[in-house]
């Protein structure tokens, strides 16, 4: 039986795939050595693990194999749901340093964040492959900004860094969607005023009004700002650097990518997994690069950058307009969040909170990671079809005018 007939699609995309996986298992293995002493198991963080990725290569396949068609309709009915979820979960939602991200369903956490991100690309691909054909450009920037607002508003008090990540990935796909420039140019001088607004209210105000009229997660934030852009206070009257509290997951994260080096050590020779309790999550970068050195870092990054290419060749090579949207959406999700969270570990940018896709120990998010992936394989299993029987397979759109 030939591959190609079980692993439909970009085989440069099913290999990025795979290798993640296996990086992500063997990293997460050697990551989690606080949680195995913590559970005294050894091989029970791993396992559970294990059993996601294992679960998530299932939900790649077969999201592959489902025609592109269906992630229109599937697409906005789990927009609705995410909402809901989102609403509920500012409410009801499990309280962890002042913010509540999770959903506890069954016993379960599950992320209504991750599923609001590919709700939300489904969404606006399908507004913008809809342009001239069913509703104007002006029509489809209102619904896009209108309803994406509304999802990024439900996530910003918990989950900032996710709300500004969605925020970015949307306005890029509406940039490639040639949406008219007069109203991207408000919508971006507007963005830019609210930021600015933004920083300046963590910059200026005193820490004693911010505690007292603004709500706890703005002085979280201004925290994260100071510690970031202030490194006096990591040192001491005589000068020396001290490790605390609030420096302790930074410090250790720079101690193990300056011990990486060029020479890759064995995986599971990480010392510094024993200092960083996000050494599985926020920081598996790294780790990776303490264990596998400077190569194996730029080699998972490698990866990720290989894939964006590989999604510009896909979306390229699509004959709908919203598959094009789609996988580029898909795409720019997963890499823009590896991005983040290799700038986090390297301390280019304050704490985020976010995984590093398919890699970083995680429910919800590595069963939406494989979903994007999955996405992927199958818009570029429909796009080779349609090269090898154009005449056969898809169906034509107009393209999305640059003026309306």
């Amino acid at each position: 039986m030939k591959i190609g007939r079980i692993l439909r699609g970009d085989l440069a995309v099913w290999g990025i795939f795979f290798l993640l996986c296996m990086i992500s298992i063997v990293e997460i293995f050697s990551a989690t050595s606080t949680l195995a002493y913590k559970a005294d198991n050894y091989w029970m963080p791993a396992l559970r693990h294990g059993y996601f990725v294992v679960a998530g290569m299932a939900v790649a396949w077969t999201c592959h194999m489902i025609r592109s068609k269906h992630y229109k309709r599937w697409g906005l009915i789990v927009l609705f749901v995410a909402i809901l979820l989102l609403a509920f979960t500012s409410l009801y939602g499990t309280d962890t340093n002042d913010a509540r991200r999770w959903l506890n369903v069954g016993g379960f956490n599950m992320q209504p964040s991750e599923l609001a991100k590919l709700g939300s690309i489904a969404f606006i691909a399908f507004m913008l492959s809809n342009v001239r054909r069913c509703w104007s450009a002006k029509t489809a920037f209102q619904w896009i900004v209108g309803v994406v607002g509304v999802v990024c508003g439900l996530i910003v008090f918990d989950n900032f860094s996710t709300a500004i990540l969605l925020g970015a990935v949307c306005y890029t796909m509406m940039i490639i969607g040639r949406l008219p420039f007069r109203l991207m140019f408000r919508l971006t001088l507007g963005a830019v005023v609210l930021a600015g607004l933004f920083f300046a209210v963590l910059k200026y105000v005193p820490k004693d009004v911010m505690s007292e009229r603004f709500p706890k997660r703005f002085v979280t934030w201004q925290a994260r700002l100071e510690r970031h852009g202030d490194d006096s206070a990591n040192y001491n009257e005589k000068g020396n650097y001290i490790i605390t509290d609030d420096n302790r997951q930074v410090t250790h994260a720079k101690i193990a990518i300056a011990s990486g080096g060029l020479v890759p050590q064995i995986p599971g020779g990480s010392v510094q997994r024993d200092f960083l309790s996000q050494a599985y999550s926020d920081f598996i970068y790294a780790i990776i690069i303490e264990e596998l050195g400077l190569w194996g870092g730029a080699f998972v990054l490698f990866l990720y950058l290989l894939l964006l290419y590989r999604v510009g060749v896909i979306a390229g090579k699509s004959r709908s307009l919203f598959s094009k949207y789609m996988v580029i959406g898909c795409g720019l999700m997963l890499v823009l969040q590896a991005l983040t969270n290799m700038a986090v570990a390297v301390d280019l940018i304050p704490v985020t909170g976010q995984p590093l896709p398919l890699i970083s120990r995680g429910g919800t998010s590595t069963l939406i990671s494989c979903v994007y992936f999955g996405v992927i394989l199958g818009i570029s299993s429909e796009a080779q079809a349609v090269a090898a029987a154009p005449a056969e397979v898809g169906e034509e759109e107009e393209p999305v005018p640059a003026e309306a």
